[in-house]
């Protein structure tokens, strides 16, 4: 079923005034956080609410908050040199993914821009809890509208006392940056988005050390998608049994989810998470087009799996798409009809990886590039279908065997799943 949750102000309230946010029960929660005198039932509270991270890795929420605040006062600050001035106070920092780079993904664009108060109240209370002073927001540099928006919500929250100095407390400060992003996908991954910040070339770091112990500027750091923030203070008013009566035992909550491609309402939809696929499709995105039938279902985005048109009463939850070899990753939902060549899609999406791979790692750099040539070989450079006669075998094998190295040798997770799309196109039989 479709909720209002972390959406319940979409379109209801004017973006851009914090008393229309406020009047709405805006910064209840922090206030709340802040009066309290045992701040470890908060994060107690996040961690019994079962949220995880929404930005595709599906790590624990409260868990990385956890080992982030227990990780600080085990690191007395050595700054090194190139660490900025301005940035040395903060014990540890707060980052907000807001990249949003991954293909059909337009959910945190959609919360930035309709209520961008909700997103740095979530900051907020995670930097309360955590003993930061600094926070950042990495944001997707086409985001023009989120980014006047956020701007704006920064001005108005420091003249009005919500960031800055004294919030809500005598020893209470933290403020936030925008920092935005020019058009690199690896910049998604949070160890480049780091190096970004720092102005660094965007490359992923080898892990260990992990960023709730080493991140942005050799720091402890909590870093969350748009979504994953925007929860935040729900949980912290409702508290975690309100939050665990929407959704399954194993994934509770709500998600957003992107519907795109060929239905009559595309758009992003708050489900309760184990809703099925066919309710949101049918239902929620109004259908198909006129005159058109389903060929597959790209779920995920372009790092996710392909689902054959007999597969979308799964539930959409963790362990309803894990049972059918799927994940839900950004929470994208492309629909695909018959009028388009499924080869020419996965093409698109093999060029996609091979520009947008970093380099840094050699299974993934080379990788993509071969994946892309197998695939230019099957369809003879251009977006012709094939019949089954057509596919030798032995390239089929080697298309295979390319992206099983990728998955379990490349550094970060763009060359791990770099190959998910496509190979699950070709093991469904989509394409044949």
């Amino acid at each position: 079923m479709e909720l209002e949750l972390i959406t319940a102000n979409l379109g209801k309230i004017d973006p851009t005034s914090l008393d229309a946010y406020l009047a709405q029960g805006g910064y209840h929660a922090l206030r709340r956080v802040c009066e309290a005198t045992d701040l470890t039932r908060f994060t107690i509270e996040l961690k019994n609410a079962g949220l995880v991270g929404r930005g595709g890795a599906a790590f624990p929420t409260g868990v990385k908050h956890e080992m982030a605040i227990r990780a600080e006062p085990n690191h007395p600050w050595p700054a090194p040199d190139w660490v900025p001035e301005r940035y040395r106070h903060s014990s540890s920092y707060i980052v907000c993914n807001a990249d949003e780079s991954e293909t059909g993904t337009f959910k945190d664009r959609v919360l930035m821009e309709g209520d961008p108060f909700r997103i740095l109240e979530g900051m907020t209370i995670t930097a309360f809890l955590a003993c930061a002073t600094v926070g950042f927001i990495y944001l997707r540099g086409e985001y023009l509208l989120a980014y006047e928006r956020l701007t704006h919500a920064l001005r108005v929250l420091r003249a009005r006392g919500y960031l800055g100095k004294k919030i809500f407390r005598d020893d209470f400060a933290f403020d936030i940056e925008i920092r935005r992003g020019a058009g690199a996908y690896i910049c998604g991954e949070e160890t480049a988005l780091f190096e970004s910040i720092e102005g660094k070339r965007g490359e992923p770091r080898a892990k260990p050390p992990f960023p709730t112990d080493k991140g942005l500027f050799q720091r402890p750091t909590i870093i969350n998608n748009v979504e994953t923030f925007a929860n935040i203070p729900f949980i912290t008013l409702a508290g975690s049994a309100a939050y665990r009566r929407h959704g399954t035992e194993k994934s509770p909550g709500t998600r957003i989810v992107c519907v795109s491609g060929a239905v009559q309402k595309p758009g992003a939809y708050e489900i309760e998470m184990g809703t099925p696929l066919r309710y949101v499709l049918e239902t929620l995105a109004g259908g198909l087009k006129p005159g058109s039938a389903l060929q597959a279902i790209l779920i995920g985005g372009a790092a996710g799996f392909f689902l054959r048109p007999d597969e979308i009463d799964v539930p959409l939850s963790f362990e309803g798409l894990n049972a059918i070899g799927a994940t839900f990753g950004s929470g994208a939902i492309m629909v695909i009809d018959d009028r388009v060549n499924l080869w020419g899609v996965l093409l698109r999406l093999a060029r996609f990886f091979r520009n947008e791979s970093c380099g840094k790692c050699f299974p993934c750099q080379i990788g993509t590039q071969r994946q892309l040539e197998i695939l230019e070989r099957l369809t003879q450079g251009h977006s012709r279908k094939l019949q089954e006669t057509d596919i030798p075998a032995d390239e089929l094998q080697l298309l295979r065997d390319n992206g099983a190295v990728m998955r379990d040798t490349s550094l970060c997770g763009l060359g791990q799943t770099a190959s998910n799309a496509i190979l699950s196109a070709v093991d469904k039989k989509l394409v044949h």
